[in-house]
Protein backbone atom coordinates (compact mmCIF):
# COMPACT_ATOMS: atom_id res chain seq x y z
CA UNK A 1 0.00 0.00 0.00
CA UNK A 2 1.29 3.43 -1.01
CA UNK A 3 1.35 6.53 0.89
CA UNK A 4 -1.02 8.48 2.89
CA UNK A 5 -1.76 11.62 0.06
CA UNK A 6 -4.91 13.54 -0.32
CA UNK A 7 -6.29 15.10 -3.64
CA UNK A 8 -4.56 18.30 -2.48
CA UNK A 9 -1.16 16.89 -2.09
CA UNK A 10 -0.35 17.12 1.10
CA UNK A 11 1.06 13.78 2.53
CA UNK A 12 0.36 12.12 6.26
CA UNK A 13 2.70 11.21 8.48
CA UNK A 14 1.29 11.96 12.06
CA UNK A 15 -1.77 10.07 13.55
CA UNK A 16 -3.96 11.32 16.32
CA UNK A 17 -5.54 8.30 17.95
CA UNK A 18 -8.18 9.19 20.99
CA UNK A 19 -8.26 6.69 23.28
CA UNK A 20 -11.49 7.97 25.46
CA UNK A 21 -13.85 10.66 25.44
CA UNK A 22 -13.99 10.68 29.62
CA UNK A 23 -12.12 13.94 31.27
CA UNK A 24 -11.96 14.75 34.57
CA UNK A 25 -11.57 18.50 34.24
CA UNK A 26 -14.04 20.61 33.56
CA UNK A 27 -12.19 23.30 31.53
CA UNK A 28 -14.18 26.29 30.31
CA UNK A 29 -13.72 26.25 27.07
CA UNK A 30 -14.54 22.34 26.47
CA UNK A 31 -16.40 20.47 29.25
CA UNK A 32 -17.61 23.27 31.74
CA UNK A 33 -20.47 21.34 33.18
CA UNK A 34 -17.36 18.02 33.09
CA UNK A 35 -18.26 14.95 31.00
CA UNK A 36 -21.30 13.18 30.49
CA UNK A 37 -21.67 10.09 29.59
CA UNK A 38 -23.85 9.80 26.19
CA UNK A 39 -23.48 6.08 25.39
CA UNK A 40 -21.53 2.76 26.93
CA UNK A 41 -17.84 3.47 27.14
CA UNK A 42 -17.24 0.81 24.41
CA UNK A 43 -13.71 2.41 23.65
CA UNK A 44 -10.86 1.11 21.20
CA UNK A 45 -8.88 -1.77 22.95
CA UNK A 46 -4.97 -2.07 23.36
CA UNK A 47 -5.34 -4.87 19.76
CA UNK A 48 -7.84 -2.17 18.13
CA UNK A 49 -5.59 0.27 18.99
CA UNK A 50 -2.39 -1.70 17.64
CA UNK A 51 -3.90 -2.66 14.61
CA UNK A 52 -4.75 1.24 13.97
CA UNK A 53 -1.36 2.11 14.44
CA UNK A 54 0.06 -0.76 12.19
CA UNK A 55 -2.16 -0.29 9.46
CA UNK A 56 -1.31 3.64 9.24
CA UNK A 57 2.27 3.15 10.05
CA UNK A 58 2.70 0.66 7.10
CA UNK A 59 1.52 3.79 4.97
CA UNK A 60 4.39 6.20 6.25
CA UNK A 61 2.84 7.65 9.46
CA UNK A 62 5.82 7.56 11.69
CA UNK A 63 3.93 9.90 14.55
CA UNK A 64 1.54 8.35 17.26
CA UNK A 65 -0.49 10.93 19.38
CA UNK A 66 -2.42 9.65 22.25
CA UNK A 67 -5.34 11.89 22.85
CA UNK A 68 -8.94 11.85 24.79
CA UNK A 69 -11.00 13.13 26.23
CA UNK A 70 -8.18 12.81 29.00
CA UNK A 71 -6.13 9.25 27.86
CA UNK A 72 -4.81 8.64 31.71
CA UNK A 73 -8.26 7.89 32.32
CA UNK A 74 -7.65 4.68 31.19
CA UNK A 75 -5.37 1.89 33.69
CA UNK A 76 -4.19 0.21 30.22
CA UNK A 77 -3.07 3.85 29.10
CA UNK A 78 0.71 2.10 29.38
CA UNK A 79 0.09 -0.98 27.34
CA UNK A 80 -1.18 1.49 24.47
CA UNK A 81 1.57 2.88 24.15
CA UNK A 82 4.19 0.28 24.23
CA UNK A 83 2.26 -1.18 21.46
CA UNK A 84 2.36 1.75 19.68
CA UNK A 85 6.22 2.12 20.22
CA UNK A 86 6.71 -1.62 18.96
CA UNK A 87 4.89 -1.21 15.74
CA UNK A 88 7.75 -1.05 12.79
CA UNK A 89 7.90 2.59 11.52
CA UNK A 90 6.79 4.47 14.45
CA UNK A 91 9.42 6.67 15.60
CA UNK A 92 7.29 8.88 17.41
CA UNK A 93 4.88 7.92 20.56
CA UNK A 94 3.24 11.28 22.16
CA UNK A 95 0.16 11.54 24.66
CA UNK A 96 -1.30 15.21 25.42
CA UNK A 97 -3.00 15.10 29.13
CA UNK A 98 -4.02 17.45 31.36
CA UNK A 99 -1.47 16.13 34.25
CA UNK A 100 -3.64 14.78 37.03
CA UNK A 101 -1.08 12.58 38.79
CA UNK A 102 1.66 12.65 36.05
CA UNK A 103 4.07 12.39 39.07
CA UNK A 104 2.94 9.01 39.42
CA UNK A 105 2.57 8.38 35.93
CA UNK A 106 5.26 9.56 33.56
CA UNK A 107 7.88 6.74 34.52
CA UNK A 108 5.87 3.93 33.76
CA UNK A 109 4.77 5.72 30.29
CA UNK A 110 8.32 7.01 29.57
CA UNK A 111 9.74 3.13 29.96
CA UNK A 112 6.60 1.94 28.15
CA UNK A 113 8.43 4.13 24.82
CA UNK A 114 6.65 7.33 25.17
CA UNK A 115 8.74 9.95 23.46
CA UNK A 116 6.80 13.05 23.15
CA UNK A 117 4.62 14.99 26.34
CA UNK A 118 2.05 17.85 25.90
CA UNK A 119 0.46 19.00 29.24
CA UNK A 120 -2.30 21.14 29.30
CA UNK A 121 -1.44 24.02 31.31
CA UNK A 122 -3.70 27.14 30.47
CA UNK A 123 -2.30 29.65 32.75
CA UNK A 124 0.47 29.56 35.70
CA UNK A 125 -1.58 31.47 37.78
CA UNK A 126 -3.39 29.28 40.53
CA UNK A 127 -6.70 31.37 40.87
CA UNK A 128 -6.85 31.20 37.13
CA UNK A 129 -5.63 27.57 36.63
CA UNK A 130 -8.20 26.65 39.32
CA UNK A 131 -11.18 28.99 37.46
CA UNK A 132 -10.12 27.93 33.76
CA UNK A 133 -10.01 23.91 34.39
CA UNK A 134 -11.97 23.50 37.64
CA UNK A 135 -9.52 21.93 39.57
CA UNK A 136 -6.68 23.42 41.75
CA UNK A 137 -3.80 21.23 40.71
CA UNK A 138 -1.22 23.75 39.19
CA UNK A 139 1.40 22.99 41.61
CA UNK A 140 1.20 19.02 40.70
CA UNK A 141 0.89 19.38 37.21
CA UNK A 142 3.96 21.65 37.22
CA UNK A 143 5.72 19.14 39.07
CA UNK A 144 4.81 15.90 36.92
CA UNK A 145 6.25 18.38 34.24
CA UNK A 146 9.61 19.05 35.49
CA UNK A 147 9.60 14.83 36.34
CA UNK A 148 9.08 14.32 32.89
CA UNK A 149 12.47 16.04 31.87
CA UNK A 150 13.96 14.57 34.89
CA UNK A 151 12.93 10.78 33.50
CA UNK A 152 14.27 11.93 30.22
CA UNK A 153 11.43 12.54 28.11
CA UNK A 154 12.82 13.88 24.98
CA UNK A 155 10.16 16.60 23.98
CA UNK A 156 8.25 18.43 26.48
CA UNK A 157 5.82 20.73 25.22
CA UNK A 158 3.15 22.94 26.81
CA UNK A 159 -0.57 23.30 25.42
CA UNK A 160 -2.43 26.95 26.87
CA UNK A 161 -5.57 27.80 25.18
CA UNK A 162 -5.29 31.88 24.08
CA UNK A 163 -8.14 33.65 26.30
CA UNK A 164 -9.30 36.67 27.10
CA UNK A 165 -8.30 36.53 30.82
CA UNK A 166 -4.79 35.20 30.49
CA UNK A 167 -3.49 36.24 27.41
CA UNK A 168 -1.99 39.32 28.33
CA UNK A 169 -1.38 39.05 32.00
CA UNK A 170 0.42 35.20 31.49
CA UNK A 171 2.70 35.94 28.79
CA UNK A 172 5.60 37.03 31.01
CA UNK A 173 4.77 34.25 32.96
CA UNK A 174 5.16 32.06 30.24
CA UNK A 175 8.79 33.47 28.82
CA UNK A 176 10.00 32.91 32.23
CA UNK A 177 8.68 29.44 32.52
CA UNK A 178 10.37 28.37 29.77
CA UNK A 179 13.75 30.82 30.54
CA UNK A 180 15.92 27.35 32.00
CA UNK A 181 13.37 24.78 31.29
CA UNK A 182 13.47 23.00 27.58
CA UNK A 183 10.02 23.14 26.49
CA UNK A 184 7.95 24.56 23.94
CA UNK A 185 4.86 26.41 25.23
CA UNK A 186 2.24 26.45 22.67
CA UNK A 187 -1.04 28.51 22.90
CA UNK A 188 -4.42 27.47 20.67
CA UNK A 189 -6.61 30.31 19.58
CA UNK A 190 -9.81 29.40 21.12
CA UNK A 191 -11.62 27.23 18.61
CA UNK A 192 -15.78 27.72 18.48
CA UNK A 193 -17.47 24.25 18.74
CA UNK A 194 -21.11 23.16 19.08
CA UNK A 195 -21.01 23.46 22.50
CA UNK A 196 -19.53 27.08 23.32
CA UNK A 197 -20.71 29.69 20.70
CA UNK A 198 -21.48 32.25 23.92
CA UNK A 199 -18.02 31.33 25.21
CA UNK A 200 -16.17 31.72 22.15
CA UNK A 201 -17.81 35.02 21.22
CA UNK A 202 -16.92 36.69 24.89
CA UNK A 203 -12.97 35.16 25.06
CA UNK A 204 -11.72 34.51 21.97
CA UNK A 205 -8.61 36.71 21.48
CA UNK A 206 -6.68 36.86 17.45
CA UNK A 207 -3.56 34.69 17.22
CA UNK A 208 -1.89 38.57 16.01
CA UNK A 209 -1.83 39.71 19.58
CA UNK A 210 0.59 36.75 20.92
CA UNK A 211 2.75 37.11 17.48
CA UNK A 212 2.83 40.92 18.08
CA UNK A 213 4.07 40.47 21.51
CA UNK A 214 6.69 37.84 20.83
CA UNK A 215 8.05 40.36 17.81
CA UNK A 216 7.94 43.50 20.36
CA UNK A 217 10.55 41.35 22.44
CA UNK A 218 13.01 39.75 20.01
CA UNK A 219 11.80 36.52 19.40
CA UNK A 220 11.82 35.02 16.13
CA UNK A 221 10.67 32.39 14.00
CA UNK A 222 11.81 28.36 14.04
CA UNK A 223 11.60 26.45 10.96
CA UNK A 224 8.89 23.49 10.90
CA UNK A 225 10.00 19.88 11.09
CA UNK A 226 8.45 17.77 8.71
CA UNK A 227 6.38 15.84 11.10
CA UNK A 228 5.50 19.05 13.28
CA UNK A 229 1.92 19.60 14.09
CA UNK A 230 0.32 23.07 13.25
CA UNK A 231 2.33 25.17 15.51
CA UNK A 232 4.91 28.24 14.40
CA UNK A 233 7.22 28.46 16.93
CA UNK A 234 9.38 31.14 17.76
CA UNK A 235 12.54 31.14 20.07
CA UNK A 236 14.72 33.61 22.05
CA UNK A 237 18.92 33.52 22.69
CA UNK A 238 18.07 34.23 26.36
CA UNK A 239 15.30 30.99 26.24
CA UNK A 240 16.08 27.68 26.75
CA UNK A 241 12.49 26.89 25.61
CA UNK A 242 10.22 28.16 23.00
CA UNK A 243 6.85 29.72 22.71
CA UNK A 244 4.32 29.08 19.88
CA UNK A 245 1.32 29.54 17.91
CA UNK A 246 -1.74 27.11 16.79
CA UNK A 247 -3.98 29.25 14.59
CA UNK A 248 -6.59 27.81 12.96
CA UNK A 249 -8.11 31.25 12.18
CA UNK A 250 -4.74 32.12 9.83
CA UNK A 251 -5.37 32.33 6.15
CA UNK A 252 -3.58 28.76 4.87
CA UNK A 253 -3.84 27.24 8.02
CA UNK A 254 -5.13 23.91 6.37
CA UNK A 255 -2.63 23.86 3.50
CA UNK A 256 0.13 22.12 5.46
CA UNK A 257 -2.32 19.45 7.33
CA UNK A 258 -0.33 16.35 7.56
CA UNK A 259 -2.01 14.49 10.27
CA UNK A 260 -5.43 12.39 10.20
CA UNK A 261 -7.58 11.26 13.54
CA UNK A 262 -9.24 7.91 14.66
CA UNK A 263 -11.38 8.43 17.62
CA UNK A 264 -11.87 6.39 20.63
CA UNK A 265 -14.75 4.39 19.15
CA UNK A 266 -12.91 3.57 15.41
CA UNK A 267 -14.00 6.38 13.22
CA UNK A 268 -11.46 7.88 10.86
CA UNK A 269 -12.19 11.83 11.10
CA UNK A 270 -10.53 13.30 8.11
CA UNK A 271 -10.94 17.02 9.39
CA UNK A 272 -11.62 17.91 13.55
CA UNK A 273 -14.19 20.42 12.56
CA UNK A 274 -15.84 18.05 9.47
CA UNK A 275 -19.21 16.19 9.62
CA UNK A 276 -19.89 12.12 10.33
CA UNK A 277 -16.76 9.77 10.01
CA UNK A 278 -15.77 6.26 8.26
CA UNK A 279 -15.99 2.99 10.56
CA UNK A 280 -13.04 1.56 10.95
CA UNK A 281 -14.58 -0.96 14.01
CA UNK A 282 -15.58 -4.16 11.99
CA UNK A 283 -12.18 -4.19 10.30
CA UNK A 284 -10.25 -3.76 13.67
CA UNK A 285 -12.34 -6.32 15.46
CA UNK A 286 -11.83 -8.66 12.54
CA UNK A 287 -8.41 -7.71 12.26
CA UNK A 288 -7.90 -7.31 8.30
CA UNK A 289 -5.40 -4.98 7.68
CA UNK A 290 -5.34 -4.96 3.92
CA UNK A 291 -8.85 -4.42 4.17
CA UNK A 292 -8.46 -1.57 6.72
CA UNK A 293 -5.70 0.58 4.87
CA UNK A 294 -7.85 0.42 1.59
CA UNK A 295 -10.78 1.51 3.53
CA UNK A 296 -8.43 4.82 5.14
CA UNK A 297 -6.77 5.16 1.51
CA UNK A 298 -10.72 5.45 0.31
CA UNK A 299 -11.77 7.67 2.97
CA UNK A 300 -8.53 10.28 2.52
CA UNK A 301 -10.15 10.96 -1.46
CA UNK A 302 -12.67 13.38 0.45
CA UNK A 303 -11.06 14.90 2.69
CA UNK A 304 -11.81 18.85 2.15
CA UNK A 305 -9.20 21.58 1.68
CA UNK A 306 -10.02 22.95 4.79
CA UNK A 307 -12.31 23.86 7.86
CA UNK A 308 -15.08 26.01 8.07
CA UNK A 309 -14.66 27.86 11.22
CA UNK A 310 -14.38 31.32 9.72
CA UNK A 311 -18.25 30.87 8.43
CA UNK A 312 -18.72 29.76 12.22
CA UNK A 313 -19.56 26.78 11.03
CA UNK A 314 -17.54 23.74 13.31
CA UNK A 315 -19.17 20.14 11.71
CA UNK A 316 -20.55 18.11 14.08
CA UNK A 317 -18.35 18.65 16.86
CA UNK A 318 -19.52 19.82 19.64
CA UNK A 319 -16.66 20.07 22.01
CA UNK A 320 -13.15 18.77 21.69
CA UNK A 321 -12.78 15.87 23.64
CA UNK A 322 -15.44 14.09 21.57
CA UNK A 323 -13.07 13.78 19.06
CA UNK A 324 -9.58 14.22 20.42
CA UNK A 325 -8.78 17.91 19.93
Amino acid sequence: MGRLVDGFGRRFRYLRLSVTEVCNFRCTYCLPDGFSKSGPLDFISPIEAERVVRAFAAMGVSKVRLTGGEPSVRRDLPEIMARSAATPGVDKVCVTTNGWNLTRQIDSWRAAGLTNLNVSIDSLDRDAFRRITGHDRLGSVVAGLDRALAVGVPTVKVNGVLLRETADAGLDAFADFVRERPVAVRFIELMRTGDNAEFFAANHVPGARLTDWLGARGWTRRERAADDGPAVEYTHPDHAGRIGLIAPYAPGFCDSCNRLRVTARGQLRLCLFGELGVNLKDLLERDEPEALQARIVRALAGKPAGHRLHEANSGDTRQLAQFGG
